[in-house]
């Protein structure tokens, strides 16, 4: 072979080596943390200081020695959550509990072999070890019918039913399901009457992360008529109840949902007997389904949600879903994530009205017929014995202090329970004033278990700013008004408690709560955050504004579909949808560059205990470079990263609301709890600071130190298909239960980021460029706010310290709440993440929050990195360069890197993070195996290229030395002689 030909193979193949490997070192470079968080990040080996290895530095310490033994304490818990949460709405005749040693029942439905669990997306758990409904009910003791059983096994394995695929419209399905009544074979309804004590008819509902349930029907499932919609029962659903009440003397209904559906049909039918609400009972709550309908637990729970007859005559329904505006395109497609060119909004015209805000108010004022709207109240939940209550004292503070009434509860019946004490607010009212419900709930208690004939007296409290009512159009703050305002103890927002007697505390002037003279809840003065939201919205009817619903005129005001006219974004709303320009709004600040990478000795953990503004703060983040804190910063997807120079290991977090999950780690897999729906229907606080205490036993045993958890959104509509992961429509309870959850976790030094922050209320159009979402803001405040609010300011934990240079340990106690998750919406044109009026003037001035801020996972264009930090977020749920800042050398970006630094730091400073460290420790880090693996294909394949190229150099100058005649011979050629004839 000539030398020529010869390097025409091989140089080319030696090239494609060489560039395989150059590009693959490059790629492995740029996604080095996205390749970590799959194949692992490395150790890391804390060396402490001589003379500290002795000091006490387990700041948090789990209450079991194993994982197994945290694991078995959860699986109780998770019994225990749903064995409260369980609602009986529906006992006709003593129904339940079931009679008998050993009732023999029978499963009906496809949900009963297929139960719900809990929601799909990033709130999903593992339930693949999970009780279901036969194994639930036989642990209790109860014979379950194995014929029908079996069948609907068999079903279930091949018939669709809903499944929401994040964010793939086109790939969700959305069929209910449901076995129909024909299916049933002889067999199987021969088997009727050996297991005849009772049917009890699973109707089961899902929900998941990036898709909404159906508000219509149409082209699903066809066993729905035209106008339809996934809430209500279908065909097949109404024909087994029949088949139901033909074979069976007692029926029982199971709502395996997480969601409030249309009951009507089941509650007033005769012939169904008893109607439970399960929610979606997670790894072992099917066992308390068992233990309620033998009676071994007396239902407690109460419903979160009020349950309407109709939801399209809600008046959310006309303003929840698909609506997009018409002069705004082409804002850059990517069909794989399911985002468009489009851009949307939705209309929030209710404004305070929400849930049973409305039907309570709309019923008072003669705008509807409550008997006929409301199937069953918010609050609502019967039990197996019965309760007396009575009002034995009350204290009424102050307009600066709080009120208090205590409420003496006693088991009138024959069974042990638990009762739930509702205490609700009415204030007073002046038609075209601030807007007002006719309603509120003020403060709940649950009691313990109360034996026949024993009384147990509770105290309810809430502070008088409390019922203070925000006026955004006027005043630009809360506002008490002048007059009575009347509290009752009620058994739901709906029925006043028997034998109780209102309560009036009387204002005699308007308190306006501003400047100096703010409520004592908050740092600062609370003034008007979002003009821009509230300048869409007008009192009266006007082209391509939102109109306000009042109280005042429910039946002129009431909310309506948007028309062409509010399909047509502002100039201010297209301008918003515009790229973010870092140079431009950072080049017009006067910020001083600060210091970095100076030297110093301070490492994270001596933070540990310090106030956030403490000037040791400072010395430490001089010691930072740049470098260090944007790596930090843009590669925030369930960790933040290290930082050597620190001491700063790796901090691990992890979804989600029902236990620990997480979507880049298939390894990590904690227990799977009970949706927060039926954690809110336990209206239970106690029980969750226990789930927030038991998932921080988890935490030391999986090495987390974050849980984005839990989820505090409300049910603003019933087809929201987060539901699942939010505890209810009301915020105050809401935001009660998070608080718990939180302080509890916080025991265990895991730090909570309360998502999704704020009005992530639907996830239709969710992350297609941020839908805009537009509410009043006296809605924001009072409603939607409101449930973080609470935990942010009242949740507290005690950290221990190390307080000097001998290991004393010292202990102080701060807020609980140190993170926080922001929403892909908008609020009115602004991305939640980038808005400076809810990220830093509402969470951190005025809440006082201190922590860490973390975007929601960022893939998406219009959630700018520079945009964020600026605005108050600070990690990007993201990998590095998957986002960059475009700007990391002006003062005013440099400034921002440092803050976000600041609020990580500070976070992960007071978590179980800093377990193991003390003053003057270093920390060495080890690479993952893969990086081993990396420089030895590097290595390799260097030896390979060097030896192929010397090979090569070799031949080539070995055929170009030999003499002519030893040199190879060329390929002969064909020729031709003048005569042609041939010749070689």
């Amino acid at each position: 072979m000539s030398n020529k030909k010869f390097v025409s193979i091989w140089a080319p193949v030696l090239g494609l080596v060489l560039v395989i490997a150059v590009v693959a070192n490059i790629l492995l470079g740029v996604y080095s943390n996205w390749v970590a968080s799959q194949l692992g990040t490395g150790t890391y080996t804390v060396n402490n200081a001589d003379g500290t290895e002795d000091w006490d530095t387990a700041y948090n310490t789990a209450d079991y020695d194993t994982a197994e033994d945290a694991e078995a304490a959860a699986d109780a818990l998770v019994q225990e959550i749903a064995a409260e949460g369980i609602v009986l709405l529906k006992n006709e005749g003593g129904a339940l509990p079931l009679t008998g040693d050993a009732p023999q029942v029978t499963l009906l439905g496809r949900t009963a072999a297929d139960p719900v669990y809990g929601g799909s997306g990033s709130g999903s758990t593992d339930t693949s070890t999970a009780v279901n409904f036969r194994d639930g009910l036989e642990n209790a003791g109860i014979g379950v019918n194995g014929t029908v059983y079996d069948e609907l096994a068999d079903f279930a394995a091949d018939a669709p039913k809903t499944n929401i695929v994040m964010d793939q419209p086109s790939q969700s399905v959305y069929n209910i399901g449901e076995m129909p009544v024909a299916d049933y074979s002889d067999d199987a309804r021969a088997s009727f009457a050996d297991y005849s004590d009772a049917a009890v008819v699973v109707i089961g509902r899902a929900g998941g992360e990036g898709g909404d349930l159906a508000t219509s029907m149409e082209g699903w499932d066809d066993k729905y008529t035209e106008g339809q919609h996934q809430l209500e029962l279908n065909q097949d659903e109404k024909d087994l109840l029949a088949l139901a009440k033909e074979n069976f003397d007692t029926v029982v209904v199971a709502v395996n949902a997480s969601t409030s559906m249309e009951l009507g049909p089941v509650a007033e039918d005769a012939g169904v007997d008893a109607v439970l609400q399960l929610g979606s009972p997670g790894q072992s709550g099917l066992n308390a389904l068992g233990e309620v309908l033998t009676g071994a637990v007396n239902p407690s729970g109460r419903t979160v949600d009020i349950y309407a007859a109709d939801f399209t005559a809600d008046p959310t329904f006309q303003n929840f879903g698909n609506y997009a505006y018409s002069n705004i395109s082409g804002l850059g497609t990517d069909d794989s994530r399911g985002v468009d060119g489009g851009a949307y909004f939705v209309q929030y015209e209710e404004g305070i009205y929400v849930g049973y805000r409305y039907y309570e108010t709309a019923a008072v004022e003669g705008f509807i017929d409550y008997d006929q709207a409301v199937v069953y109240p918010f609050g609502y939940g019967l039990s197996y014995t019965t309760f007396s209550q009575a009002v034995t004292g009350q204290q009424l503070g102050e307009v600066d202090g709080e009120i208090s009434v205590d409420v003496e509860v006693t088991n009138t019946g024959d069974v042990a329970g638990k009762q739930v004490v509702q205490l609700y607010y009415s204030a007073p009212y002046t038609p075209g004033g601030i807007e007002k419900s006719s309603v509120v709930l003020g403060a709940f208690e649950k009691t313990g278990v109360i034996e026949p004939g024993a009384s147990e007296t509770v105290t309810l409290t809430l502070a008088v700013e409390d019922m203070a009512s925000y006026d955004y159009a006027v005043a630009a703050a809360y506002v008490l008004d002048a007059g009575d305002y009347v509290l009752t103890v009620q058994d739901d927002s709906h029925t006043v408690t028997a034998g109780t007697e209102p309560i009036t505390y009387t204002v005699d002037e308007t308190v306006t709560y501003s400047g100096d003279d703010h409520r004592a809840s908050d740092e600062v003065e609370v003034t008007n955050q979002f003009d821009d939201v509230n300048a869409a919205f007008v009192d009266t009817a006007e082209e391509g504004k939102i109109l306000n619903m009042s109280r005042a005129d429910f039946a002129g005001t009431f909310p309506t579909a948007p028309t062409a006219a509010d399909m047509v974004a502002s100039e201010e709303t297209v301008a918003a949808f515009e790229p973010y320009d870092a140079a431009a709004v950072n080049g017009a600040s006067d910020a001083e560059m600060p210091t970095q990478g100076a030297e110093g000795d301070l490492s994270l953990i001596d933070m540990r205990g310090l106030a956030y503004d403490d000037p040791q703060w400072d010395a430490l983040l001089d010691q930072i470079t740049v470098s260090e804190m944007t790596s930090v910063i843009l590669n925030g997807a369930y960790n933040s990263g290290a930082i050597n120079s620190i001491a700063k290991e790796v901090a691990n977090d992890y979804d989600g609301p029902a236990g620990f999950s997480s979507f880049i780690n298939d390894a990590i897999s904690g227990v799977a709890y009970p949706s927060e729906v039926l954690l809110g229907q336990t209206w239970n606080k106690d029980l969750a600071h226990a789930m927030g205490v038991s998932i921080g036993n988890e935490a030391l045993t999986l090495d987390a130190n974050g849980w984005y958890a839990p989820a505090v959104n409300l049910h603003r509509s019933p087809f929201a298909g987060r539901n699942f992961e939010y505890y209810s429509e009301d915020p105050l309870l809401s935001g009660a239960l998070a608080t718990e959850v939180v302080e509890g976790a916080a025991t265990k030094g895991v730090y909570t980021a309360m998502k999704h922050f704020a009005m992530n209320d639907q996830e239709t159009n969710r992350i297609n460029h941020g839908v805009a979402t537009w509410a009043n803001e006296q809605a924001i405040r009072e409603i939607y706010l409101k449930a973080f609010e609470l935990p942010y300011k009242n949740a507290m934990m005690e950290i221990s310290y190390i307080t000097d240079d001998e290991g004393t340990v010292g202990t102080q106690e701060m807020r609980a709440a140190t993170a926080v998750m922001s929403s892909f919406n908008r609020i009115g044109n602004t991305w939640a993440g980038g808005s400076e009026a809810l990220m830093t003037n509402v969470l951190r001035d005025e809440w006082g929050f201190r922590g860490y801020a973390i975007t929601d996972f960022n893939l998406y264009e219009y959630m700018y990195p520079d945009q964020a930090i600026k605005a108050g977020s600070d990690l990007m749920l993201t990998f590095q360069p998957m986002k960059v800042l475009a700007d990391t050398t002006s003062a005013e970006a440099v400034t921002n890197i440092r803050k976000s630094t600041h609020n990580i730091l500070y976070t992960v400073a007071n978590s179980n993070a800093m377990n193991g460290f003390a003053t003057g420790t270093t920390v060495d880090y080890t690479p993952p195996t893969w990086r081993y693996v990396q420089i030895a294909v590097d290595v390799v394949l260097g030896i390979l290229l060097v030896l192929g190229v010397v090979y090569v150099v070799r031949r080539v100058r070995k055929h170009k030395d030999l003499p002519q005649d030893e040199a190879a011979p060329e390929a002969s050629v064909d020729t031709e002689d003048a005569a042609g004839t041939p010749t070689r």
